[in-house]
């Protein structure tokens, strides 16, 4: 089975067990995005220390 058979099938399958909407709601939760995940990630957390990252965590918990 070649790549784009393969394709064909999992998108035909996803539409008929998802419809189409969905099925296209499933493929872009996979998009890349943009920026450098990693670097962003350093500026947002290296600041804050691993005390206030847990209360911060406690705090969002029902």
């Amino acid at each position: 089975m070649t790549l784009v058979e393969l394709n064909r099938i999992a998108f035909k399958t996803l539409i008929d067990n998802l419809g189409y909407v969905n099925a296209i709601r499933f493929f872009k939760q996979f998009e890349t995005g943009n920026g450098d995940y990693t670097q962003e990630r350093h500026q947002w957390l290296d600041s804050l220390s691993l005390d206030e990252i847990w209360a911060d965590i406690k705090q969002r918990q029902p």
